[in-house]
């Protein structure tokens, strides 16, 4: 169909020139004027520009973005000339050019503004972009249009702390006229180039102003989904230019501005002419120039625009439909809109479509369409029924649209939010969603369903060793193994870090629970091939069932994870089914795991310490640093409760690392005397790769030398199988001056000659067989051969535990060099007055009587 064939049908409408909307208000100064002067002058009449002359004659133009050229550090710029700093280059229109042209020119040429001269090329005025938006008959393509759909990239945001100078700077990189200012602890605002003006006609030094500083808040916000026409009534109401755009999770994803809008302004004609197809006595006045501009619009468009009769049979089409669906115009014209049909839609879709189209003369809505190549995709369509004079619809104008970009948008939005991003299973929100439908379904229809709680068995190691990349990749692997043994219907999801869970929506018997999570150990007897290594991981299960372990969505999963760490506690690589026994304990392990970890959040442990004795000398050789713990709630807790599980949770090198900066803190107090403390050092920590260097950066933090600081070592430290990282590390640590002692001497399965490798200075004989001298003649010949052994090494021997007067005669006769133990003083806090004043008297060794009391 033809834009003559329309001329029947269409109304008139008489296009202004911008002569006649052109602000007649010019404001000018000289070349000379000073920058300052310049900002003052626009805002005391309140325009965005300001023209530059000299003799009469325009030498350029200052706008409010040129205000971004200016080095906001150099507070003399502002009385710099303006012709330093203006636009050279002024784009000027006659006044008989029409509306339509001028915009296109601005989107053309990218400005924001026009000079409209007369036919002698002297100034008439300035057209804007807002006064074309302003004067445009273009109510009902805005109405049409969401906010959304004008939005071409992410807003510029800046922190409200950043320099002026700097904020400016990135806006020039941008090239934007207003960026987002972002607060710790208030709403966003917003920056424009209307405020660098007001910063230069106040004269302030901007180097000392912040962003936040000239920021408008709060700022004015849109949903995306509002329309065009409520944001340009808001922005004449606020007498703003900008708006801020947000998306359904109140996320801002762009600024609306007048431009913005213009930039779509070519489609206004299309619905320009549908609103001329609604009058026919006015188009039968239209003139030929009208008509050829309607042609034109239609012809530019970006959506596809496609005219039927009133039987349905496409009558025109313009050339965007042909790039949209893949059809020519000779292909469509003919033939009905059912060729786009894609089979997606049923009957009553298009019944209700034509019902209401018949009844309220429009109908828009998303729709899915099928292209020429098959290729189906959505599309944004609106449809308007076209009215002869006497009501009667003769036409119908279908605009439309591919959202396929907006669909995928939606599609990740919801992605970001249900989907685990690394794995490509469902996060905890959907997990619970799904739990929460499995459980109504399951109470509705009276039938069982179960809760299965995994944890990779000492999976940190892969970490550790490899690097989190690598972590990923397991936990990628994991995720693939767990979906291929899991049947159709049941949900796998990654709770994070290393947890996953299985929903079973319905349960028949427990042997088939027992089979699957069989099934599931097995997963992991084959090895995780990572970076050319393979690696064994195992996995603990918990199980908790519907209704028996709980009826409630969250109980379900705490049971469940409780039963998980029951297997753990069983040996790992297992499965248990939750048992309400021992919920009881399990909820006592909870009440300390969160207490504990909150200790280490807020620092709460404490040291305290027991002196080291030399036995001959009765002088003072050393201190070990020994953790105390008192918690608000549960009182003073034991080590032998709190280490076990600090091991247990990976916290130990948390632990391990504080205990050490107490010490630190203590000696740089100067409360201990110039002798070594020993520190206790766990297996876990040793194992870990940065072992070395965390430790060393903890002394130079506090300035506290090696060689104040002994490492005790556990013998089960001392694992064969990884002999020789240990002695390089060992090695390492005493070459730079810590003392290396083995604790518990006589507990564990060392190799002699792997020990006599090791740079050891002392071996502690264990307190078990310290308690039992003299009595027990085992325990003494024990403790005789390792100060036999010691001495033939060359090491120091300390007896821990020492009580009695009996004990310390053994030991001392023995050759036993130094003691610990309650018969010389119990721990006791750095700033105890009982601790300094058992320093005042051992310090140089003043000798006690056996049978004296001094504590």
């Amino acid at each position: 169909m033809s834009v003559v064939s329309l001329a029947s049908s269409c109304t008139h409408f008489q296009e202004p020139s911008v002569a006649e909307l052109a602000s007649r208000d010019l404001i000018t100064c000289a070349a000379s004027t000073p920058l300052q002067q310049v900002a003052v002058l626009m805002q005391q009449h309140q325009v965005s520009c300001i023209l530059v002359v000299e003799k009469g004659r325009i030498l350029g133009i200052w706008t409010e973005g040129d205000a971004k050229k200016l080095s906001f550090n150099d507070g003399h710029c502002y009385q710099r000339p303006v012709q330093e700093f203006m636009t050279q280059t002024v784009i000027e229109v006659p006044g008989h050019t029409l509306l339509n042209d001028a915009a296109a020119m601005m989107l053309q040429k990218r400005i924001r503004r026009l000079l409209v001269v007369d036919d002698e090329k002297r100034p008439l005025g300035i057209l804007t972009q807002t006064d074309i938006l302003r004067q445009q008959r273009i109510e009902f393509y805005l109405k049409l249009r969401d906010v959304g759909s004008s939005i071409g990239r992410k807003p510029l945001i800046l922190e409200a702390d950043q320099s002026l100078a700097s904020g400016v700077s990135v806006m020039r990189a941008h090239q934007v006229d207003a960026a987002i200012v972002s607060y710790k602890d208030r709403i966003p605002g917003i920056i424009t180039e209307r405020d660098l003006v007001r910063v230069i006609a106040r004269g302030e030094g901007a180097s000392e102003l912040a962003v936040g500083d000239l920021a408008l808040k709060p700022l004015l916000t849109v949903n995306r989904s509002c329309t065009l026409l409520q944001a340009v009534d808001l922005l004449k109401e606020r007498n703003f230019r900008h708006l801020a755009v947000c998306d359904e999770l109140e996320q801002i994803v762009g600024l609306l501005s007048f431009s913005d809008i213009l930039a779509n302004v070519e489609q206004v004609y299309v619905e320009q002419l549908k609103q001329a197809l609604h009058d026919r006595d006015v188009a039968l006045r239209t003139s030929t120039d009208y008509l050829r501009l309607a042609q034109k619009v239609i012809d530019a468009s970006l959506d596809g625009i496609m005219i039927t009769n009133i039987d349905g049979v496409i009558e025109s089409v313009n050339p965007s439909f042909t790039q949209l669906t893949g059809y020519s115009a000779r292909e469509a014209i003919g033939r009905k809109p059912d060729l786009l049909s894609s089979g997606l839609h049923n009957q009553t879709f298009y019944q209700n479509l034509w019902k209401t189209l018949l009844d309220q003369g429009q109908w828009q809505g998303e729709i899915w369409n099928k292209r020429k190549n098959g290729q189906i995709y959505p599309q944004w369509l609106s449809i308007t029924a076209i009215r002869s004079e006497e009501g009667n619809i003769c036409q119908f104008a279908g605009i439309f649209s591919d959202i396929s970009e907006r669909k995928q948008q939606e599609k990740k939005i919801h992605q970001l939010a249900y989907i685990d991003e690394l794995t490509g299973l469902a996060n905890r929100r959907m997990f619970m969603d799904r739990l929460h439908l499995a459980l109504a379904n399951a109470h509705r229809h009276h039938h069982e369903m179960a809760v299965l709680f995994l944890d990779l068995d000492l999976f940190k190691r892969i970490n550790d060793s490899l690097g989190h990349q690598a972590g990923d990749e397991a936990l990628r692997e994991v995720a693939r193994r767990l979906q291929r043994t899991v049947r159709d219907g049941e949900s796998v999801a990654r709770l994070g870090g290393d947890e996953f869970t299985i929903l079973l929506p319905e349960v028949g018997d427990t042997n088939a629970l027992s089979a699957l999570a069989k099934r599931l150990v097995a997963q992991f007897a084959r090895p995780i091939r990572i970076k050319e290594q393979d690696f064994f991981l195992t996995t603990s299960i918990g199980i908790s069932l519907y209704p028996k372990d709980s009826c409630n969505a969250e109980q379900l999963i705490k049971h469940a994870d409780l039963a998980m760490y029951q297997a753990k506690s069983a040996g790992r690589n297992q499965y248990c089914f939750y048992q309400s026994s021992s919920g009881q304990q399990s909820d006592q392990e909870l009440r300390l795991e969160q207490a504990l970890r909150t200790a280490l959040q807020q620092r709460q442990l404490q040291v305290a310490y027991q002196p080291k004795v030399a036995l001959a000398e009765d002088r003072l050789v050393g201190f070990e640093a020994l953790v105390r713990w008192h918690d608000p709630q549960l009182g003073q807790i034991s080590p032998v409760n709190f280490i076990p599980l600090a091991e247990k949770l990976g916290l130990i090198s948390q632990l391990g690392a504080q205990v050490l900066e107490l010490v630190c803190m203590d000696i740089r107090q100067g409360g201990l005397a110039e002798v070594p403390v020993s520190v206790n050092i766990s297996t876990s920590q040793l194992s870990e790769s940065d072992f070395f260097h965390r430790t060393c950066h903890i002394l130079n933090q506090h300035g506290v030398s090696a060689q104040r600081i002994e490492l005790e070592l556990t013998e089960s430290c001392l694992i064969p199988e990884h002999a020789e990282e240990t002695l390089v590390l060992l090695t390492r640590l005493r070459q730079v001056g810590f003392k290396l002692s083995i604790d518990d001497f006589g507990t564990g399965y060392s190799s002699l000659s792997y020990l006599r490798r090791l740079p050891i200075d002392t071996l502690k004989i264990d307190r078990s067989f310290i308690d039992e001298l003299p009595d027990n003649r085992e325990a003494g010949q024990i403790a005789s051969a390792v100060i036999a052994m010691a001495k033939a090494l060359n090491l120091e021997v300390v007896a821990e535990g020492i009580e009695n007067t009996a004990q310390y005669d053994y030991l001392l006769s023995a050759g036993c060099q130094v003691g610990q133990g309650y018969f010389y003083c119990p721990p006791l806090s750095a700033r105890d007055p009982a601790l300094k004043n058992f320093i005042g008297r051992h310090c140089k060794g003043k000798r006690l009587a056996h049978n004296e009391s001094q504590f």
